[in-house]
Parts: C-alpha cells; structure tokens; sequence
C-alpha cells in the first residue's frame, strides 16, 4: 500500500501513540502465523489472500465513498492496479504460496530484507544512500545470503524462490509509486487491496486452485483476523502513525515485525528455529535498522511509503 502523507505536528497523547505502535507491531507480526493457521484450516494461498484483500478494500472503499472521499480517476485506477499486482498480487501474494513449505517465523525473517531492495532501487532511480544506509544495506544482504545459503529455508526451493520474489516485488511497488498521481492515502489503500485481490482470486483460478473440503473453523476466524486486524486496523494505526511521529519510528514496525513472528510461531505453533536461522535475522535486522537511521540522520523527505511487511498485512 502507498501512503504519501505529509508529517505535521498534530498533537497526540503518548498513549494514543504507544497503541498504534502496539497494534502495528502486534498485528502485523502476527499476520504471519494468520497467514500459516489459514492455509493449515484448508484454505488456499491465492484464494485465501485475494479474497480477504478484496473483501477488505470493497469496505474500506464503501465506507470512504459513504463520507464523501472522491473515488481514483481512470489514471489513479491505473497506478492503483500496478501497485497491487507488485505489492498485494506479487508481494503478499508469494509470502502465502510461500507458508505452504516454510515456517511463519522464517517467511517473516525473509521478508524484513525489503528494506534492503528498497535502498538499492532507489540508488538506480539517482537517489545517493549515505554512508551509514551503505553499510546497513551491506549488512542486510550478508544476512539475506546467510539465511539463503545454509538455513532451513534452503530445504524449501520452492519457499525459498517465493520469498525471494516477495520483497524484491514489494519494494519495486514502492519506489515506482514515488511520485505518482494516486488518490488519498486511504482510498489508495483499499484500490490497490480490490485491485491485487481481484487479481489473486483470477491467479488462483488459473492455476487451478479449489477447496478440498469445508475449511475449519480455525482457519475461517483466521482469515477473518486478516481481513478485519491485518489488512483494515492495522493499515489505519500505520497511516494515522505518519501525521503524528516522526517517519522513522513509524517505520520501525520494518524491524520489530519479525521478531514478534518468530515468537508468536514458536510460541503458538511449536515452531522451530535453528541457531542459523537466528543468526541471519539478527543480521538482517541490524541493517535494517542502520538504513532506517541513515535515513532519519540524512533529512529524509517527509513523504514515506508503506509497510514492507504486510505483504501479509
């Protein structure tokens, strides 16, 4: 999803903040497992995640028409379509075919890597990264290659390939979406949630996707947790996060994420993760965190993008 909000200095109580902060870190760290509890109730990746994203940007695009927001012009339609097949066709899309072989935890780890695609694209679109966004995409690829090369994830060619795929996709969406005429940041969000589901739901068809059986109960209230948590409130935290702190923590979600994914999957799904695989997160997540400080210390520009990681979200 893109948002281009400006930062203002909106007052905002410190409770207030640390509940956004809350629901994006909690939520969409969990939407991982939300993602693994789905698929395991029976159903299936593409079907699942278009029609939760389709559901939930039909709502969310009915409520903004209902309080006047003006609908996406046929320009911003087209925009909107392109940054959903990237971003929720492709990006989300690959992370759910993905769980069908790989851990939630580790899918999570994976993903935390987009970041790192995101500076390198911007490098090629004449954007100079500064030294410390140097050295955290340095970082960051040492720990992608290490997860990549010796993991548990190198057992899984085929979750290996979908998670590759995932963030390259996601973070090519963002930086293309720099710049572009697109509508609010909201109805931005629910047209690139109709546009990447609808497109989901045809792939899945395509690719000849069915349910096997009646899904069980767990995996419906899990798709309903996506929909309702992962893709409507914790979107609206997000959004409402960038008009009142700094971008930066805003986007610290990018490496809190899969931290809480790891926990939850071991916690809640008996998940299991090698001192390897460990190892490359921690990796992944310094330089993560050392581009986001590049950034914050290089003035960056008061238009952020979207969540890295929800994919899932």
């Amino acid at each position: 999803m893109n948002t281009s909000a400006s930062h203002t200095a909106a007052p905002a109580s410190g409770l207030a903040i640390a509940v956004a902060l809350a629901a994006v870190y909690l939520i969409w760290g969990s939407t991982y497992l939300g993602i693994r509890f789905a698929l395991e109730g029976g159903y299936p990746p593409l079907l699942m995640a278009g029609g939760r994203f389709l559901l939930a940007g039909g709502m969310m695009f009915a409520v903004l028409r209902m309080r006047g927001e003006a609908a996406p012009t046929r320009a911003q339609w087209k925009n909107l379509a392109l940054m959903g097949l990237l971003m929720m066709g492709i990006g989300n899309g690959m992370v759910s075919i993905a769980e069908q072989w790989v851990s939630s935890g580790l899918a999570a780890v994976a993903i935390a890597s987009t970041p790192l695609w995101m500076g390198l694209f911007s490098l090629a679109r004449g954007q100079r990264p500064s030294g410390l966004e140097w050295l955290g995409i340095g970082i960051g690829f040492v720990g992608v290659l290490w997860l990549n090369a010796g993991s548990t994830l190198s057992a899984t060619p085929w979750g290996l390939v979908a998670l590759l795929i995932a963030p390259i996709a996601w973070a090519f969406g963002s930086i293309w979406s720099k710049g572009r005429d697109l509508p609010s940041p909201f109805m931005s969000a629910a047209g690139q949630m109709l546009t990447g589901g609808a497109m989901m739901l045809l792939a899945g068809a395509i690719t000849g996707e069915s349910f096997a059986g009646m899904p069980t109960l767990k995996g419906t209230l899990s798709v309903l947790y996506l929909l309702t948590f992962g893709s409507i409130i914790g979107f609206t935290a997000y959004v409402w996060l960038l008009h009142h702190v700094r971008p930066t923590l805003a986007g610290s979600y990018a490496y809190v994420n899969p931290v809480i994914a790891v926990m939850l999957g071991a916690w809640l799904a008996n998940e299991h993760f090698t001192a390897h695989d460990l190892g490359a997160m921690v990796v992944i997540l310094f330089g993560v965190v050392a581009i986001t400080l590049g950034k914050a210390r290089a003035s960056a520009p008061v238009s952020v993008q979207s969540p890295a990681v929800e994919r899932n979200k």
